[in-house]
Parts: structure tokens; sequence; C-alpha cells
């Protein structure tokens, strides 16, 4: 496999499919090999075995059927007054990406929460079939991760940035993203954490304010007095092994923290 940008793509979380190339790289690549007198990428004989590789191309965003404004969707949800009702004005906001994703994806809230809140990108191919977040290979590994401190998904709560699939798992726009992001303020008031850990660079960019992987395991303060502190999202770790460690460091650390903050 080629991988392009996939370093760029998958630090975030966001990217496309594994199995997915873009058709204009596709294309340059046909030609560039057809010029030089070699095999097309297309024709049957020059596949590996066992790739089962589905040509798609960069989907633009869906526009909403009727345009909303920041300061609608800041006013809707300040409307609820619990996390049901909340969820439930998040299921009817006409976002620009509901009329493509195959359902809301929405949080997921601790029954025994410790106080921590897990913020990730956006629901993955996954996500979108079963309306869970960080559901598959990469929500298993968070899974491992949490357990390896002595958390589980019944003690954090998960928020995504954006609650439905972006069209081909593209990264989101910056306007789909401030649409969504009053509910997400709207959870994390509801929820009040005292430690916020974010997954993937787009989390730790809109959150905290901090590039990855520089800002990797540093912890901000925001105006609020939470802390946050960004890391690297499951989907980069399966593919850089080596970067575990790195991970592992940063959980030790919001581990000794939250016991801290109980004593």
């Amino acid at each position: 496999m080629v991988d392009y940008d996939l370093r760029d793509l998958t630090l975030s979380g966001v990217r496309w499919e594994i199995t997915d190339i873009p058709m204009a790289m596709m294309a340059a690549t046909r030609a560039a090999t057809i010029q030089g007198g070699g095999t097309a990428p297309g024709n049957a004989s020059a596949r590996p075995q066992g790739t089962t590789r589905t040509q798609t191309s960069i989907v633009p965003p869906i526009a909403p059927q009727q345009p909303i404004s920041v300061e609608t969707a800041v006013a809707m949800a300040a409307r609820p007054g619990d996390m049901a009702a909340l969820c439930r004005m998040i299921s009817e906001f006409n976002h620009p990406l509901r009329g493509g994703a195959t359902r809301v994806v929405l949080p997921h809230v601790a029954p025994n929460p410790n106080g921590l809140i897990i913020i990730t990108d956006i629901p993955g191919g996954e996500d979108d079939a079963s309306g869970l977040i960080l559901s598959g290979a990469a929500g298993e590994l968070l899974d491992k991760m949490l357990a390896a401190i002595g958390m589980s998904r019944d003690m954090v709560s998960i928020v995504p940035l954006v609650f439905w699939r972006t069209p081909g798992g593209r990264t989101p726009t910056d306007q789909e993203l401030d649409l969504a992001r009053p509910f997400v303020n709207r959870i994390i008031e509801m929820l009040n954490p005292r430690f916020i850990l974010t997954l993937g660079t787009l989390a730790a960019a809109r959150v905290a304010g901090v590039t990855l992987p520089r800002g990797h395991g540093m912890t901000v303060m925001l105006e609020n007095g939470v802390s946050v502190m960004p890391i690297y999202h499951p989907n980069y770790l399966m593919l850089k092994p080596a970067a575990k460690r790195d991970a592992w460091i940063a959980l030790q650390t919001v581990q000794n923290l939250l016991k801290t903050a109980d004593k």
C-alpha cells in the first residue's frame, strides 16, 4: 500500500478509509505508469494478491437544506436541561452532515464517572454503522489503554467533535465543526469534568489549542479551570506502534493527576 500523506491523516484520526486511494491519486499513478510503459494499477494482474482496494473520490461537504447559523446552534444547545434532552436535540439538529450519515453518533456518558472526559474527532465507519462512538478496532485499543490505568468506559465519557460521519471519512470543515461545537461545549458543561483527554490532532487543536506531536502529553489549562491533555488517536497508534510508549507515559500522568485530585 502506498501511504501518500497517510501519516498526516491518521495522526488526527481523521482520514480516508485505509483501503481507499483518492481517484485523483489513482489517475495520476495510472497515467505515470502507462507513460513509462508499465502495467496500469487498474490491471488486475498488477494487483497484489489479497488486495480488495476500492477506488473512491474525495466527497465534498453536504450542504443543509436550510442554512443554519452558529448563533442558532448556541441557542438550541442552551435549551436542554439534562443529557437526555440534549441528545434528543442533537439528533434533531439539521447539521450539514446529517443527511449523508447513516445515523447520529451520540456521546457515551459514563454510568460511573470518575471525572474524565475523552474528546475525539469524528465517527468512523464502524461508529456510523453501530451508532456508538469509538467502536471497532480503535475502540478496542482505547479499552485496553483505559484498562492499563485501571479505568473502563463505565468510568469515562466520550464525546466526538461532530456527531455524524463525514462523507468518505474526510476531515470536517470549519463550518461543520463550529456548528457542532455548542453541543460539545454544553455536554462538557453538564458533565463538569475534572480532566479532559483529547485523541488526535483535530481534537488537540480545537480543544487544547496545541498541535501534535509537539503537544503530546502536555497539560493545558482551559479558561474554565479544567486541565486538558492531548494524545495520539488509537488509529495512529495502530499504525505506529512505537508511539504507544509516549501514549502510555501520558496516560500514567492522567491517572496520577486524577488520583491527586481525589485526595
